[in-house]
């Protein structure tokens, strides 16, 4: 059985992520925090991690790629899931009765115009994770109180959904990334994430990107991170797609002469991003 580090608790979409990752028996090992996580795997605690990266509302979590640098670990893969909120609440509650509602503060955020609309006079609480607060709810019994989470956390604790879908955006997805401490075989791999940097001169890092569409890879993403400590210095994130192997390998060999730093994070299987997978 697999063990799988994730930050929150059992009920979070971390654990929706890592059971629709690895699709078979897991055992999930919680962790408060993201560093957590990366301990788990450097002390090899466990044998892979689930940990977000980015959200469609919400934007990438720039300290996630820090860690996965500062910890040298590998992506191996990645999974994208539909963020789709709940209201629930301990059986017997109505919600004429709800008065407080309890949720993570960046689920709150999304669901502001339905809870504006339906409960303007509630008071909002903010936890550090969906699960935590139906956890919350389905022990302490509140009868005033509801929680915003997953339909996985309000069927774990128990919880009645009130109502599905309160997010306001109903195209709202989280990519999650599979960690490891070691890296997949290149073979039958078709996107990577690398981070480089390159000197202060015009023209340095259109040099590198260039590069890629020469070789025809497709660039998803790129992110610049600050180094810590370098102020006006920056970490470039990007993740690329290629169809031929041989064009990838091409590019990165061109790359390592114009940048003055690059490290691949890993490479792996693009995940599908499917709007209704949960």
């Amino acid at each position: 059985m697999k063990r799988i580090a994730l930050q929150g608790i059992a009920g979070s979409f971390h654990e929706d992520a890592a059971l629709k990752y690895f699709n078979d028996e897991i055992e999930v090992v919680e962790s408060k925090s993201f560093t957590g996580v990366c301990e788990l795997i450097d002390t090899d605690k466990v044998d892979y991690a689930v940990m977000a990266i980015e959200n469609s509302i919400a934007g990438s979590l720039l300290k996630n790629y820090q860690l996965i640098r500062d910890y040298h670990l590998r992506i191996i893969g990645e999974i994208y899931i539909h963020i789709q909120m709940n209201l629930m609440v301990t059986p017997g509650v109505k919600p004429k009765d709800i008065t407080d509602i309890h949720s993570h503060p960046i689920a709150i955020q999304q669901c502001i115009e339905y809870l504006e609309k339906y409960y303007p006079n509630a008071k909002l609480h903010e936890g550090s994770d969906t699960a935590g607060s139906a956890k919350f709810i389905s022990e302490e019994k509140p009868q005033n109180a509801a929680a915003i989470g997953n339909l996985r956390s309000a069927e774990l604790y128990g919880l009645e959904i009130l109502e599905t879908g309160v997010e306001s955006n109903k195209k709202n997805y989280t990519r999650f990334l599979i960690l490891s401490k070691q890296g997949n075989l290149t073979k039958g791999t078709n996107k990577a994430s690398i981070c480089f940097e390159v000197g202060h001169f015009h023209g340095a890092l259109a040099k590198v990107l260039n590069t890629f569409a020469e070789n025809e890879i497709n660039l998803m993403k790129i992110q610049s991170v600050p180094i810590i400590g370098k102020p006006k210095e920056y970490t470039i994130h990007v993740d690329i797609e290629w169809e031929k192997a041989e064009n990838y390998d091409r590019a990165i060999h061109h790359v390592l002469k114009s940048a003055s730093s690059l490290s691949i994070l890993g490479e792996y299987v693009k995940g599908e991003l499917s709007i209704h997978n949960q």
